[in-house]
Order: C-alpha cells, then sequence, then structure tokens
C-alpha cells in the first residue's frame, strides 16, 4: 500500500515518511511468502545433489584413513567432475606452470584459467598460510579466483589486484554440512560449477562478490547512520511515544555509540563502507531532485 499523502511505501499504520495515519494497514497480517527463483537449472541441481550424495561418505572415509595431499588431490578431481560439471581431461589440469612452479589444480575454460585451486591432505585444517602462495600464483598470473580446500571443507577468495596484492574471503562451506534439498547450499556450490564461468550463466562469483560488498556488518551499520534511516527511527520514535522529543544527533549518537561495536564505524572497512554509502545516498538524492513531476509531463 501506498501513503495517499506523500505516495511513500507503507507497511506500518503509519506513514514513515509523512507521518499519516494508516487505519487500513494489519500490522498483525501476514504477507504471502514469494519463493525465490534458482539461480541453478534443474539438470544441474540434479547433479550437484547426485554428487553430494556420492561424496559424503567417500571424504568421511578418507578422514578416517589420514590419507595424504596426493590421494585427496584424486578426490578434489573427481568431484570437479561429478559435482561442479568440468570435463577431467579437458577442464581440469595439474600441468599449470607459473614461474616454473606448478599449483596443485587450475580450471581452464576457452583458453583461459579462470581459478586456481590449492589442495591439503582430507584431515588437515585449513589455514590462511596455506593460500598464500596460490595467491601469488594468481596475482603473477592475472587470476582473479582462487579456491583453498582439503575436500570437505572450501574456502573461496577474491584477488584484489591493488598495491600491494591482496585477497579476500567471499565465502566458505563444509560439503558435509550442504544438503542437496537447502536451495542456498545449491547456490553456494553452483558458484564452483562450470556453468557459473560461461557468458550465459544467472550468477557467477563476481555477483557472489558484489552482493558481499554490500550485505555485511559495515555497509548496513553505515546505512542505519544515513540521515534518511535516522528520521525513519526519529519518526517512529515519536509515534511509540508522543511526550519523547529526540534530534537526528541524539540518536545518531546513541547508534554509533551504545549499540554498534567500534569495528563497525572503525577500520578500513568501515571507512570504506561509509565512503560506499556517502556516494549511493548522494546519488538517490540527486536523481530524486531530476526526476519530472508528474503533473508536468506533456
Amino acid at each position: 500500500m501506498f501513503c495517499p499523502k506523500c505516495g511513500n511505501k507503507v507497511d506500518t499504520p503509519f506513514c514513515m515518511n509523512c507521518g499519516l495515519k494508516i487505519p487500513e494497514i494489519d500490522v498483525g497480517a501476514t504477507e504471502p511468502t514469494i519463493e525465490p527463483v534458482s539461480i541453478v537449472d534443474i539438470g544441474i541441481k540434479e547433479r550437484i545433489v547426485a554428487g553430494l550424495a556420492k561424496f559424503k561418505p567417500v571424504l568421511k572415509k578418507a578422514l578416517v584413513a589420514d590419507i595424504n595431499e596426493s590421494d585427496t588431490v584424486t578426490i578434489i578431481v573427481d568431484m570437479l567432475c561429478d559435482i561442479f560439471g568440468y570435463d577431467k581431461y579437458e577442464n581440469v589440469t595439474s600441468e599449470f606452470a607459473i614461474k616454473r612452479t606448478f599449483c596443485d589444480l587450475a580450471i581452464k575454460l576457452n583458453g583461459k584459467v579462470p581459478l586456481l585451486i590449492e589442495c591439503k591432505a582430507a584431515g588437515i585444517d585449513l589455514k590462511d598460510d596455506h593460500i598464500r602462495q596460490a595467491t601469488n600464483y594468481a596475482a603473477d598470473s592475472g587470476i582473479e579466483w582462487v579456491a583453498l580446500t582439503n575436500g570437505s571443507c572450501w574456502k573461496i577468495f577474491k584477488i584484489i589486484f591493488a598495491k600491494p596484492i591482496d585477497k579476500q574471503l567471499v565465502y566458505e562451506f563444509n560439503l558435509f554440512e550442504m544438503s542437496g534439498e537447502k536451495q542456498s547450499d545449491i547456490e553456494m556450490l553452483y558458484y564452483l560449477c562450470i556453468e557459473a564461468f560461461q557468458k550465459s550463466s544467472k550468477a557467477t562469483l563476481d555477483d557472489l562478490h558484489a552482493q558481499k560488498q554490500v550485505l555485511n556488518r559495515y555497509v548496513i551499520g553505515q546505512i542505519l547512520l544515513t540521515e534518511p534511516a535516522i528520521d525513519s527511527v526519529r519518526k517512529l520514535l515519536r509515534k511509540l511515544y508522543p511526550d519523547i522529543r529526540a534530534g537526528n544527533e541524539t540518536l545518531h549518537s546513541i547508534i554509533s555509540n551504545e549499540i554498534f561495536k567500534r569495528e563497525i564505524i572503525e577500520g578500513d572497512l568501515a571507512v570504506g563502507a561509509k565512503h560506499s554509502v556517502g556516494k549511493a545516498v548522494k546519488k538517490m538524492r540527486t536523481v530524486k531532485m531530476v526526476s519530472p513531476v508528474p503533473g508536468n509531463l506533456k
């Protein structure tokens, strides 16, 4: 429903923008659930689900037997084929040399290498030090994505080509915890599939990275400190507690000093998020200012 006074979309008994009471809104009513559209086609999903069922017991046996890295790599190659859809002979290689040094595994597609994979033995806990060599490999070759895995645990990194070269953990998962019945789990696995690296893909690792750049505590924290967000809090506070008077400055101080942890508003990540949100708010205001008034349209 939209406010008849200002046109703002409302889902509360009053408009958060102008304060007009909207008696028609039933706050106790539940909206119908809208199922999200899957980014994974049915055929790919079936392959992933079957692969999960096949390799979970294989990986459990590997852990019990405490197999070495070489044997773990053999399992990982089979997983790349049966779960992620790569061709063992065309797309997966252990012969990708960087400065005369070979990385564990590389994915080849259309003459390019979009992903390097650093492998560790099945029983080894993954640590940041393990990815350092693969990060250097990727940086030297201009490769943007690196995966670190022991077969069951996977960590996916984006290489940041800055000075100095850096890496960013985009997401991670434990295969033992993945369920073929959960769409979110299927989608997490899909991002590593051969289909996700094709131009026709509905979603790619770059898309996921862009989403993670926004959906994090730093950006959300900075959004909550913007003037529009604090205005909404102030108006809601006034409606709930008519006798209480508090300005935006007071609310900003309470949110930033008493509610947020220091890491959300301080440090490089917080500063970067503040800059990003500031640009987005400025753009929003610019678009709003230049939007034509309906009555003036010819």
